[in-house]
């Protein structure tokens, strides 16, 4: 079982320190929006759907905590709040689904109650957004168990299947998108055999998948970035998931750095390459990847590991988190409401709608 990655009680949200796995598995309190941000950019929480739930959580607690008076100073502090959230991480989509659609609620029930709140009026809207945060993380929950089936209904028997970075259940609350995928495929006895690339350089894949993939059973080995072609090639790989970001309107998919070339010698050995990410992942907005955000990272990440540096001092660095496939090297996207095949613009509008 995978230790639940949110907890909300009390007006306290404990947050499963993914830093420290899989060494240790410790909780991090959080009481306000601002701790929830300083999380997210930390990367003690991470993983598109699981920020976005956390934020919904995020801003119910900064409600709660402020306990504003008037309908004015509702609004005034849930556009606040939800800004603070989504300036935590540039790129996940689903932050700025959730804290948008927290804001929505905040701003409806303001212009409801104009006025003087009185003590009943904030209970009122405390329970609200609470409410709403536990069904952003119930709608989460039911999307990746649907992932799970349309995309392990794509997969042939015997599969073997690649994955890179995590999204798993650790990067959801549910069971997660890609390695949900795998896991479900597995259930169903469709997996021969899976490979976790290890994900330089925060090292998801090393860290969290390849013990998801372990504690699930999943017959399953983990590999250096650099040996995938060399595994596709040679070790009869014929299927290929991951998870996504931000989808734009045309299909283009921002994704952990690495996934671009992932997709691209997918291509050249003729394996199916698929995407699985739930609706709120797309981002009508973006025209195609050119507009969206690639996230620049501590050089840090790149130049230590668990605190020992590997490089020379001084050493000039780039660290792009993520990076963008386009939609012509994708062969499917399996989202909550079905599969987007072939991945072009009328498919991704048509199946948002």
């Amino acid at each position: 079982m995978i230790p639940p990655r949110l907890i909300y009680k009390n007006g306290i949200l404990k947050v499963l320190d993914q830093r420290l796995l899989p060494d240790r598995i410790k909780y991090l309190p959080i009481r306000d929006a601002a701790g929830t941000a300083k999380a997210t950019k930390d990367m003690a929480l991470r993983g598109a759907p699981l920020i976005g739930c956390a934020a919904a959580f995020g801003f119910a607690l900064e409600m709660r905590r402020l306990r504003p008076a008037s309908s004015a100073e509702l609004a005034r502090a849930a556009i606040s709040t939800a800004d603070l959230l989504k300036a935590a991480r540039p790129t996940a989509v689903a932050l700025f689904y959730a804290a948008d659609r927290m804001l929505e609620q905040a701003l409806a029930f303001a212009a409801a109650n104009p006025g003087k709140f009185t003590p009943g009026t904030i209970k009122q809207f405390t329970a609200l957004a609470e409410r709403e945060a536990r069904l952003v993380t119930s709608e989460d929950q039911a999307a990746c168990r649907a992932m799970g089936k349309y995309g392990s209904a794509l997969l042939p028997d015997n599969c073997v299947i690649m994955t890179h970075c995590n999204a798993g259940a650790l990067a959801t609350m549910g069971i997660g998108t890609a390695v949900g995928v795998i896991t479900a495929a597995h259930e169903a006895g469709k997996v021969k055999h899976a490979y976790a690339c290890e994900t330089r350089p925060y090292l998801q894949g090393a860290r969290l998948t390849i013990w998801e993939l372990m504690r699930g059973n999943v017959p399953s080995e983990l590999i250096t970035d650099n040996m995938a072609a060399h595994i596709i090639k040679t070790c009869g790989v014929n299927a290929i998931v991951v998870g996504a970001d931000r989808i734009a309107a045309n299909g283009d998919t921002a994704n952990k750095i690495g996934t671009y070339g992932l997709a691209v010698i997918a291509k050249y050995h003729k394996v199916p390459f698929y995407v699985a990410a739930p609706t709120p992942t797309i981002d009508s907005k973006a025209r195609s990847g050119d507009s969206i955000v690639i996230e620049e990272r501590s050089v840090k990440e790149v130049t230590f590991v668990k605190g020992a540096s590997i490089a020379p001092r001084g050493v000039k660095v780039r660290h792009p988190a993520f990076d963008v496939t386009p939609a012509n090297l994708i062969t499917a996207i399996i989202t909550e409401r079905g599969v987007i095949s072939p991945v072009n613009r009328r498919n991704v509008v048509k199946i948002t709608r």
